[in-house]
């Protein structure tokens, strides 16, 4: 699928975010925040990712692809390029405004000993480990995270549980990490969310809750746990469901040959229709379903 042309104009708007906009010497959009240069490249089935580099030595008219060499995720098109950049203006400046001080503890958290730690205001504070992270909230903080969302040790993981810091203490956090702490909560903790906020979430608005719906009503069906292109039999994938596509182990397990273009992965796996999906007894191409049919 091609993305969307990149047909905006360039755009200055330095003066108002704090983000100067151009066309690079391959005229490909660029732009800067402070010591940091962006570009929105193309890469792979014409799909857009974002670049970006530190201290670029020429002005944003004269860089080219090569001065560009951090890979930082898909964007959709220009329009997005610069909304993304307006964002990171924003959060640039709402960080240095916060004024966090970044200390050195002697202490061990749940992921290993801390390597370092940012210190967000008395009784909140960040520490990194050698795989990962999160906050340590003192007493008098962590009793007032929401009951549904506390941890009673006061630790919040950085993936998923510092979410509810974020929510709690919205002062201490850009606009940007308040928004991504409240997509964090929807996702994975609907039900605090609902109770807290008095919002009940609609369809499409909490990846947990969507999930819990998907599987109540395909408790029945087939759910595929496992596809490969079929050796034996062109232009099919071969599949292994389970009866509500949990964990198979314990579980009885088929197979289905399903036409290669219509294995389409949805969010929460594909369901097999028994009256178009063909069962399956024959040649396996899995490694483990020869052998179960070799003994």
């Amino acid at each position: 699928m091609t993305s969307a042309p990149l047909s905006a104009p360039p755009v200055d708007v330095s003066e108002h975010s704090g983000v100067e906009f151009g066309r690079s010497a391959e005229d490909f959009p660029v732009a800067r925040v402070g010591d940091l240069f962006f570009a929105l490249l193309t890469g792979q089935r014409d799909q857009h990712f974002l670049a970006s580099a530190w201290r670029a030595r020429r002005p944003l008219a004269e860089l080219r692809r090569d001065d560009f060499y951090s890979h930082d995720g898909p964007v959709a098109d220009e329009a997005a390029f610069r909304n993304r950049m307006i964002e990171h203006a924003e959060q640039s400046r709402q960080l240095a405004a916060l004024s966090r001080q970044a200390v050195r503890m002697n202490c061990n958290t749940p992921w290993g000993p801390s390597h370092g730690a940012t210190v967000y205001a008395d009784g909140v504070v960040a520490h990194t480990t050698a795989g990962h992270g999160g906050f340590v909230l003192s007493p008098a903080r962590n009793a007032k995270v929401h009951p549904m969302l506390r941890a009673v040790d006061g630790w919040y993981e950085e993936d998923v549980c510092w979410a509810a810091v974020a929510l709690t203490f919205p002062d201490l956090f850009t606009t940007y990490e308040r928004r991504c702490a409240e997509r964090t909560i929807k996702d994975s903790f609907p039900n605090a969310w609902e109770s807290i906020t008095g919002e009940a979430l609609l369809p499409g608005e909490s990846d947990t809750k969507d999930r819990r719906v998907f599987e109540n009503e395909h408790a029945a069906d087939w759910i595929v746990t496992s596809a490969i292109l079929s050796d034996h039999c062109p232009g099919m994938t071969e599949v292994i469901a389970v009866l509500g596509g949990k964990d198979a182990a314990g579980k009885e397990e088929r197979r289905f040959l399903v036409p290669s273009t219509e294995y389409n992965v949805g969010r929460f796996g594909f369901v097999i229709d028994q009256d178009h999906h063909e069962a399956y007894d024959g040649p396996s191409s899995f490694i483990g379903w020869q052998r179960r049919r070799a003994s």
